[in-house]
C-alpha cells in the first residue's frame, strides 16, 4: 500500500542520494535553458520573425509555464513524485528541440507555448522533491540546488556557444542536446525520493488560486527576480551606455553577475544553516539595495561592476528560500510552489521591458533606481519567508517522517 510523503521512512542513505540526484535534475533543467537561450538569433533568422515579432514569442514561455504549473500536483498525486518527475522533466527536454524546427511566428508561439509549459511543471515537481529531501536531511540545501541549475545553464549556454561558434544548424544541436539531456535526467530521477499518496487522499484541483501565503512569499521572490533579470539585461547596456564602456567590458559584467549568482547559491545554504532564511535574505536585501545605489550613482565602470556583483550576492538566496517557504507554508505545498512559481516567473518576464519603457520615458539611471527600491523590498519583506527556516518545521533525522504538511507533494 502506498503512503503519503510524510508517512513514507526512508533511510539517511537514501536521502543522502536523492539529494544528489535532485541536484543533477536542477543541473539539466538549467541546461535546457542554457542551451536554448544561446540559439535565439538562430531561432529568429529560421522563423522569419522581426525584433518585435521575436519579443512577442518569447512572452510564450512565461504563459505556458503559468497556465500548466498548477497541474504538477495532480499529475504527482496520480502518478508519484519519481514517475511525475521523470515524465515531466522528460518532457522539458525534448521540448527543446521544438522551437528550432518553426518555420514562422505562429509555430514558434506554439512551440515555445509547449517549451514553457513543461519547464513550469518540471519546475514545480523538483522544487517540490527539493524542499522534502531538504526536511528530512535537516539541513539546508535549496539554495545549492537553485545553484546547480545555474551551474547547468552556464554549461548548456558554454556548449551553444561552440555550436554556434561553429555554425551548426539549430535543429541539430538541439535535437543531440536534447537526447543527451534526457539519458542524464532520467538516469538522476532514478534515486529521487519515491513519494507516493495514500489510495484515498484526496486529489489536489487541477487549477486553483494560489493561497494568500504563497502570494505573499512571491511578492518576496518578485523583488529578487525583477532585481535578477534587470541585471542580466541591461547590465551590459547601462555599461555601455551610461558610463561608456567598451562592447567587452560591457559583456563581462552580464558573465560576472552571473557568475556571483551562481557561486552565492552554491555557497550559500551555509549561510542559511548559521543565520536563518530571515537573517540571510535581509542582509541580502542590505547588500542588494547598496550595490543598486552604487549602479545608479557609479562615475566609472568598475564602481557599476562592483554594484551589480553585490546584487547579484544579495539576491541569489532569495528564490530557493521563497519555494522553500512556499513547500513549507500551508496545507498543499505543490499549490504554493506552482504559485511562487507563477510570480517569479511573471517577474522575470516583465523586468526586462519594464527597465526598457521606465528608461525609454526617463533615463537607465532612474529604471535602477526602482531596482534599488525593489531591492530593498528584501529588507521589508524578509519575514514572510521564517517557514524557510527548517529549523522550525523539519524532522531531526533523516530516517524518520518528515514534519512537512500532509497533504501530498511531488
Amino acid at each position: 500500500m502506498t503512503t503519503d510523503s510524510t508517512a513514507t521512512v526512508f533511510s539517511t542513505e537514501q536521502v543522502r542520494r536523492a539529494r544528489y540526484a535532485v541536484a543533477a535534475v536542477f543541473a539539466v533543467h538549467g541546461a535546457v535553458t542554457g542551451s536554448f537561450a544561446t540559439r535565439v538569433p538562430w531561432i529568429q533568422d529560421h522563423a522569419g520573425v522581426s525584433a518585435g515579432q521575436l519579443g512577442i514569442a518569447l512572452a510564450f514561455p512565461a504563459i505556458g509555464a503559468s497556465l500548466a504549473m498548477p497541474l504538477a500536483g495532480a499529475v504527482s498525486h496520480r502518478f508519484g513524485a519519481r514517475t511525475a518527475l521523470r515524465g515531466l522533466l522528460m518532457l522539458w527536454t525534448l521540448a527543446l528541440i521544438l522551437p528550432a524546427l518553426a518555420p514562422n511566428l505562429l509555430t514558434l508561439c506554439g512551440a515555445l507555448l509547449v517549451y514553457g509549459a513543461s519547464a513550469g511543471m518540471s519546475d514545480v515537481a523538483m522544487n517540490a522533491l527539493g524542499v522534502e529531501v531538504e526536511n528530512r536531511l535537516n539541513k539546508s540545501i535549496m539554495s545549492g540546488l537553485h545553484g546547480m541549475w545555474s551551474v547547468g545553464a552556464l554549461v548548456g549556454s558554454a556548449a551553444g556557444t561552440v555550436a554556434a561558434h561553429l555554425g551548426a544548424d539549430a535543429r541539430l544541436h538541439h535535437t543531440v542536446a536534447a537526447l543527451v539531456l534526457t539519458a542524464l535526467g532520467l538516469i538522476a530521477c532514478r534515486r529521487v525520493l519515491d513519494l507516493r499518496s495514500e489510495p484515498d487522499a484526496q486529489a489536489p484541483p487541477r487549477f486553483a488560486l494560489p493561497p494568500k501565503s504563497a502570494l505573499i512569499i512571491g511578492a518576496v521572490g518578485f523583488c529578487a527576480v525583477f532585481a535578477e533579470g534587470a541585471s542580466l539585461d541591461w547590465s551590459a547596456i547601462y555599461l555601455r551606455d551610461v558610463l561608456g564602456s567598451s562592447a567587452g567590458l560591457a559583456a563581462a559584467s552580464t558573465t560576472a553577475f552571473a557568475l556571483t549568482m551562481a557561486v552565492a547559491r552554491i555557497a550559500g545554504d551555509r549561510v542559511v544553516d548559521r543565520f536563518g532564511a530571515v537573517r540571510t535574505v535581509r542582509t541580502g536585501g542590505v547588500l542588494a539595495t547598496v550595490g543598486g545605489v552604487l549602479v545608479v550613482t557609479a562615475p566609472h565602470a568598475a564602481l557599476a561592476m562592483c554594484g551589480f556583483g553585490l546584487m547579484g550576492l544579495g539576491i541569489a538566496v532569495v528564490v530557493p528560500l521563497a519555494f522553500a517557504a512556499a513547500g513549507r507554508s500551508g496545507p498543499n505545498p505543490s499549490q504554493a510552489i506552482a504559485g511562487v512559481a507563477t510570480i517569479t516567473y511573471t517577474s522575470g518576464l516583465i523586468a526586462p521591458s519594464a527597465i526598457g519603457s521606465l528608461a525609454e520615458s526617463t533615463s537607465l539611471i532612474v529604471s535602477f533606481g526602482l531596482v534599488s527600491v525593489l531591492a530593498f523590498g528584501l529588507v521589508l519583506g524578509a519575514g514572510v519567508l521564517r517557514a524557510g527556516d527548517r529549523k522550525a518545521v523539519a524532522s531531526p533525522d533523516a530516517g524518520v517522517p518528515s514534519t512537512a504538511p500532509a497533504e501530498p507533494r511531488p
